[in-house]
């Protein structure tokens, strides 16, 4: 028995003022709380308690010795009180799309901070993994397909693609009315941090999903880049609709190949450990997964 149950044991015993009790009340045999105690009293070199056939009871140095083990035991008893059942605070660190946070997260993240005033945000946007641990970073929401990771994974949802292209690059390399058609077109490159090769596009046929890598003018590794370049006439781009609507009603792109539908993207939320959440992690994961339940993804 370690020392801190040791001198449970031991206070238990005094305070019953009998083995068998203590024991009834630990749940523990007798022998283990007597073994206990001749483990202390040898530690100590000194007697704690007088044992008769009736009745136990602590001796001068085991009376002091138990107001010092009662000091303690409480002590930590309180911490531990005082943490589990602590506020949410401090600065929570959260690896995020820029513009997925943008559109989905920072119009309701007021509610949020209002039922939380003592956690401070600290959002960091980008597409490159993140080590959590090393960085300090809380939680990741995560675009995409995952590579295999020791991370404790939500599935929050799935994001609908398009096909897009400005009217301009469309009326110098023409409408695409079919996959074939993509031969002769150019796509805007984009590579992300664990792949330093572009992304093909990708479509939907008959349940299997077809990949084309088509030539390119530009490649690039940002989300904003990436849509600029078609916006600017570079080739052909996938994308999420959300972050994209504006640009299609403005006449800026428009969308192809409508018969092909584009693969959708997961959303997952990545954190290290399910039972070391610190408060203000948990209420934050708890509050993306409702965030995400509620909202519908088309929109």
């Amino acid at each position: 028995m370690d020392k801190l149950n040791a001198m449970s044991a031991f206070v238990n015993v005094v305070e019953q003022q009998s083995f068998t009790k203590a024991a009834q009340i630990l749940n523990l045999p007798r022998s283990t709380l007597t073994d206990a105690i001749k483990q202390l009293e040898s530690q100590l070199n000194t007697r704690l308690l007088f044992r008769t056939t009736r009745q136990v009871s602590a001796t001068h140095e085991g009376q002091i010795y138990y107001e010092r083990c009662k000091y303690i035991l409480d002590y930590i008893d309180q911490s531990d009180h005082g943490f589990l059942h602590a506020k949410p605070q401090g600065v929570l660190n959260i690896a995020v799309h820029g513009v997925f946070a943008a559109h989905y997260i920072l119009p309701k993240l007021q509610d949020f901070l209002t039922e939380f005033p003592q956690i401070q945000l600290q959002i960091s946007e980008g597409d490159r993994y993140v080590d959590l641990i090393k960085e300090g970073i809380d939680c990741v929401i995560r675009i995409g397909q995952l590579n295999n990771s020791e991370l404790i994974v939500r599935h929050l949802g799935n994001i609908q693609q398009v096909t897009l292209a400005s009217p301009q690059y469309l009326q110098r390399y023409g409408i695409p009315e079919n996959l074939k058609d993509l031969d002769s077109h150019f796509m805007v490159g984009f590579y992300s941090s664990a792949r330093q090769k572009s992304l093909p596009l990708e479509f939907c046929v008959d349940q299997e999903i077809q990949s084309f890598d088509l030539a390119t003018k530009i490649q690039v590794n940002g989300a904003n880049t990436y849509t600029a370049a078609a916006t600017n006439h570079f080739g052909i781009i996938q994308v999420p609709l959300y972050g994209h609507r504006a640009q299609i009603a403005q006449g800026k792109l428009d969308q192809i190949l409508t018969a092909y539908p584009v693969p959708s993207l997961p959303v997952s939320l990545l954190y290290a450990s399910r039972s070391l959440l610190s408060p203000k992690q948990k209420v934050f994961i708890e509050w993306i997964v409702q965030l995400f339940n509620d909202k519908p993804w088309y929109e």
